[in-house]
């Protein structure tokens, strides 16, 4: 007797949906979304609330960390001076990807899931990434006035124009794309391993769990890196001389 083969379907945009005044609301992502950013909030109070320098708790000295590592790659790529509101902007986008990025860790047996990494959801990093390019334009030509800041689009030579111009729309793309494709490949494995018989299947998610969270971790930093070296291009040009 043939065992009957089994199939799964893994559709991008396949979310919990409410629809409210003609407008489509992911409510898995939005859910998601919020508890991430409660959680970097709540973080936040409860280390201004035990802070203490002569005996810092396990948490204050994850954030001392983390912020140290931050203002090292600032001050090396741009100088914390141009633009010293970059490093908690840095610190906010990596706890808060990491965190969103390890909801996936807990299952709510439904499909689609109640709370999936929200990442998962092209929508939320766009957002990201949109803002993050839109502030360093902003700083960019703030700090180095409109002509001279976007005079990099004509360098090395003017004909290099429209390649500088897509480099520029691309970087949104990409700083988006990379961001979601690692986070929704999770969310296929999670769907793949859920077809193996339940006496297994505990061993593969398990492993795969724990490798998601490594994945997470280091998209999270990848993203925040990324922050930082966009936000260098924006530094005017004698600090970068300097």
């Amino acid at each position: 007797m043939s065992a009957t083969p089994q199939a799964v379907t893994v559709e991008v945009g396949d979310h919990i949906e409410w629809h409210l005044f003609g407008l489509t609301f992911n409510v898995d992502t939005i859910l998601g979304t919020l508890v991430a950013g409660f959680i970097v909030v709540a973080l936040g109070l409860l280390l201004r609330r035990s802070i203490n320098s002569r005996k810092p708790s396990k948490l204050q000295i994850f954030f001392e960390t983390v912020v140290a590592q931050v203002e090292e790659q600032v001050e090396g790529s741009m100088g914390i001076r141009t633009a010293p509101f970059v490093v908690p902007l840095a610190v906010t986008l990596f706890l808060f990807i990491l965190i969103a990025n390890w909801l996936a860790i807990v299952p709510t047996g439904h499909h689609p899931e109640y709370m999936p990494p929200p990442a998962s959801d092209v929508n939320l990093t766009y957002a990201l990434a949109l803002f993050v390019i839109v502030l360093v334009h902003i700083t960019g030509v703030r700090k180095r006035g409109f002509r001279s800041y976007y005079h990099h689009l004509l360098t090395p030579h003017p004909a290099m124009l429209p390649i500088n111009i897509i480099e520029e729309i691309a970087r949104p793309l990409t700083l988006a794309l990379r961001l979601f494709g690692n986070i929704f490949s999770g969310v296929i494995m999670v769907s793949l391993i859920a077809l193996f018989p339940a006496y297994i299947l505990w061993a593969p998610d398990i492993i795969w769990k724990l490798f998601d969270m490594f994945i997470g971790l280091i998209q999270a930093f990848i993203f925040g890196l990324l922050t930082i070296l966009y936000f260098a291009s924006a530094r005017p040009v004698e600090e970068g001389a300097h």
